[in-house]
C-alpha cells in the first residue's frame, strides 16, 4: 500500500517534469520560429545608436530651370560621450579648435547621454575645422554630413526665395511657405552598442536620406536681373528711405520679378535686421498711391459710360473747391479745355475730382471693391498687406473725391499691379502667384501644378481696350513721355503721393511710381516702380521713375522677344517742357557769389548780412528754371 503512494507520487512528479520541459521546449520554438523578428528588433533598438545624416532641401528654380536656391554639403561635430576615453584631451583640442571655452566644451564631452550635438559651434564646419578634428582619430568623436542652404546669386529675389535657419528650416518668403515640401527626410549611419556605449562589433547600416521636392517659380531669372541692377541704381544715385518694383504676366498674374531695397543676403541673413528680413515691400507696404490709381478711376468712369474720353471736355482752372478746401492741379495755371483723355494724359487732379462727382461714392467705391482694393489678393508669400479704403458710411464729398486720384486711401503694389493687369487683359482679375510648380526630385514628376486662378470679372473687354489706348497715349502724349520707347506700344502712368505721418502730409516727402505695360495692344507684362522720397532729385514722378522704367522695360522687350510695331502713337515734343537742374548749394557763400550761380532761378532774400546761412529748396535739390530759391542771410 505504501510502495504504491509512492509510485503515484513519482508518477505525478515524473508528469510535472515532463510537462514542464514540453512548456519550455514549445516555449523556445515560438520564440526561434514565431516570435523572434519582434525580439530581434527589440535588441536591436536597445544596442542601436543613429548617427544622423541630414536630407537636402528640394532646389528651387526660375521657369527656365535655374537654380535659385541650391545646397552645398558641409560636416558637423557629433560625439559619443560613452565612447570617449580621454575626455580631458578631447575637450582641450575641440576646445581649441572651434574657439570656443573650456566649460562650454565640457557640458559637451562629460554629457550623460547617447548621442550629443555640437551646437551651433560644431554645426555647418568649414573643410579646414573638419580635417583637424578628424586628423586626430579620436573614438567618440564622429563628423557627420550635412546640407546647408546656399543661394548663388546672393541678395536677388532674397524677400521671394526668403532663408533658412542653422536647423534648415524655412524662415521665410518661398522658403517657409512651402517648408513641408521642401524638406526632405533624414538619413541615418545605425551603429550598435552595448548598455555602456562600447561599440559593438556589428556591420553598420545606412539609411540614406531622402532629398525634398523641387520647386519651379514663375520668376525669370533675366528680368528679375534688370530690376535688382536698377534698383541698385536708384539705391546708390537717388538714396531713397525704399524702392521697389514688380513685373507680372498680366493674362495669368505670374510673378515674373519682384524686388525691394533694403533687401539682404540670405547666404549671410543673420547680418541683417528683422526688420530688413521680414518686410517685403512690394506685398507689405501699404501707402497712398498717387496718380497710379487714376488708372482705376477712370476705368470705372469709362465703363459706367459716364464720359466719352474722346469726346468729352473738361476746363481745368488749375484748382477746386470742395467743401473749404483747395485741390489743385500740378499746374497752377491749369490746362483749360481738356477731353478726359487729355485729362489722363496730364495727370489733372480737379478732372478726377468731377469722375469722382459723377461717379458718386456708391458707384466709386463698388469698383474699388471689384478691382480687390481693401483686402488681401491671395499671393503665396507670407507678410502681405491689405490697405486701407474708407467704409462707404465715411465717405463725404472730401473724401469721395480725394479717393478718385489716390489720395486719403491706402493700397499694397501688388494690389495695384493685379487690379491694373485686369484693366488692360480684358477685365479678368487673377489671383498672383509665384509658385508654377512642386516637382519630385528624382525623375521631376510634377506633384502639383498650379495654374492661373480666376477671380472675377471687373470691366467690359470694350473698356479695357479703351483704357490700352489711353495709357498709351499718356506715354507717347503725356506725363509718362520718359517711358516712351520709338517702335513699341508702351502704356503707362505716373504717380507722385506725398507721405502721411502722424495724420500730416510731409514736406518735400513722396512716393513716386510709374506703372506701365508693353506693348500697350497685347499686353506681355507689367511693370511698376515706386521710390519712395528720392533724394537729389525733382519731385515729379516723370523725371524719376519713368526713365528707370524704360531701362527695365527694354530689358523685358529683349528678354521676351516683344516685336516692334510701327503703328504706336507718335510720342509728342512739347514746346513748354520745364527744364530742370541741380541746384547749387550756396550756404556760406556770399550775397553775391549766390545769385552768380543762381542764375536760372528766381531769388528772395531774407535776414542781415551778406553771407547765406540757409536755404530751401537744399543744394543738390532738382528745380525747374524760375523756380523761388529762398535765401537767409546772416553774418
Amino acid at each position: 500500500m505504501f510502495n504504491k503512494k509512492i509510485d503515484s507520487r513519482i508518477k505525478l512528479i515524473l508528469i510535472f517534469f515532463i510537462s514542464f520541459f514540453v512548456v519550455i521546449f514549445l516555449k523556445v520554438i515560438y520564440i526561434e520560429m514565431i516570435d523572434y523578428q519582434k525580439l530581434s528588433n527589440l535588441a536591436m533598438d536597445l544596442w542601436s545608436r543613429d548617427l544622423p545624416i541630414e536630407a537636402s532641401r528640394g532646389l528651387i528654380l526660375d521657369r527656365n530651370g535655374v537654380v535659385l536656391a541650391d545646397n552645398i554639403t558641409t560636416t558637423s561635430l557629433v560625439l559619443i560621450p560613452s565612447q570617449i576615453k580621454n575626455k580631458e584631451e578631447v575637450t582641450t583640442v575641440l576646445s581649441d579648435i572651434l574657439n570656443v571655452s573650456l566649460e562650454e566644451m565640457k557640458e559637451h564631452v562629460y554629457k550623460k547621454t547617447s548621442i550629443e550635438r555640437v551646437h551651433p559651434e560644431g554645426r555647418r564646419l568649414s573643410y579646414e575645422i573638419a580635417d583637424k578634428i578628424n586628423s586626430y582619430n579620436f573614438k567618440g568623436v564622429y563628423l557627420v554630413k550635412e546640407s546647408k542652404r546656399y543661394y548663388p546669386y546672393g541678395e536677388t529675389l532674397s524677400h521671394v526665395l526668403g532663408y533658412v535657419g542653422i536647423d534648415n528650416q524655412g524662415l521665410g518668403g518661398i522658403e517657409l511657405m512651402y517648408d513641408e515640401y521642401l524638406t526632405g527626410e533624414n538619413g541615418a549611419i545605425k551603429y550598435f552598442s552595448d548598455a555602456k556605449g562600447n561599440k559593438i562589433n556589428l556591420s553598420e547600416i545606412y539609411l540614406q536620406p531622402a532629398s525634398g521636392m523641387n520647386i519651379t517659380l514663375t520668376i525669370d531669372i533675366n528680368i528679375q536681373l534688370a530690376v535688382e541692377r536698377e534698383l541698385n541704381n536708384v539705391s546708390s544715385t537717388l538714396k531713397p528711405d525704399n524702392s521697389l518694383a514688380i513685373v507680372v504676366d498680366p493674362n495669368t498674374l505670374e510673378i515674373l520679378a519682384m524686388a525691394s531695397r533694403p533687401t539682404f543676403n540670405p547666404n549671410n541673413y543673420k547680418l541683417f535686421s528683422t526688420e530688413v528680413l521680414n518686410r517685403n515691400l512690394p506685398i507689405w507696404m501699404t501707402y497712398e498711391p498717387g496718380s497710379t490709381f487714376k488708372i482705376i478711376t477712370m476705368s470705372s468712369a469709362v465703363e459706367e459710360k459716364v464720359i466719352d474720353i474722346y469726346n468729352d471736355h473738361f476746363y481745368d482752372f488749375g484748382s477746386v473747391h470742395i467743401n473749404g478746401t483747395r485741390i489743385g492741379c500740378w499746374k497752377s495755371s491749369g490746362h483749360g479745355d481738356q477731353t478726359f483723355l487729355q485729362v489722363l494724359e496730364n495727370s489733372c487732379n480737379p478732372g478726377f475730382v468731377k469722375l469722382g462727382q459723377l461717379l458718386g461714392k456708391e458707384r466709386l467705391f463698388s469698383y474699388f471693391d471689384l478691382f480687390g482694393f481693401g483686402e488681401k489678393t491671395g499671393i503665396d508669400l507670407n507678410g502681405e498687406g491689405e490697405g486701407i479704403m474708407f467704409s462707404l458710411d465715411k465717405v463725404g464729398e472730401l473724401e469721395l473725391v480725394t479717393s478718385a486720384f489716390g489720395q486719403g486711401i491706402s493700397v499694397t503694389p501688388i494690389q495695384q499691379v493685379t487690379a491694373v493687369a485686369s484693366v488692360v487683359n480684358g477685365g479678368n482679375l487673377f489671383k498672383p502667384y509665384v509658385v508654377k510648380s512642386i516637382n519630385e526630385p528624382v525623375n521631376n514628376t510634377v506633384i502639383v501644378h498650379d495654374d492661373p486662378i480666376f477671380v472675377r470679372r471687373t470691366i467690359s473687354e470694350k473698356t479695357s481696350s479703351t483704357m490700352r489706348y489711353a495709357l498709351e497715349s499718356v506715354v507717347a502724349r503725356g506725363g509718362g513721355r520718359y517711358a516712351y520707347i520709338d517702335g513699341y506700344r508702351v502704356g503707362g502712368k505716373t504717380g507722385t503721393a506725398q507721405k502721411v505721418q502722424d495724420g500730416h502730409y510731409l514736406d518735400n516727402n513722396y512716393i513716386m511710381s510709374f506703372m506701365s505695360v508693353v506693348p500697350s495692344n497685347d499686353p506681355k507684362a507689367i511693370l511698376y516702380v515706386a521710390i519712395d522720397n528720392p533724394k537729389n532729385t525733382a519731385l515729379l514722378s516723370s523725371y524719376t521713375t519713368a526713365p528707370v522704367a524704360r531701362r527695365i522695360l527694354l530689358d523685358i522687350i529683349d528678354i521676351m522677344n516683344i516685336k516692334r510695331q510701327d503703328d504706336a502713337i507718335p510720342k509728342v515734343h512739347y514746346w513748354d517742357d520745364e527744364i530742370y537742374y541741380t541746384l547749387p548749394d550756396t550756404i556760406g557763400k556770399t550775397k553775391k557769389e549766390a545769385s552768380r550761380e543762381l542764375f536760372y532761378y528766381n531769388v528772395e532774400y531774407s535776414g542781415i548780412g551778406d553771407k547765406v546761412i540757409d536755404q530751401s529748396p537744399i543744394g543738390g535739390t532738382y528745380l525747374s528754371a524760375g523756380s523761388t530759391v529762398r535765401l537767409l542771410l546772416g553774418n
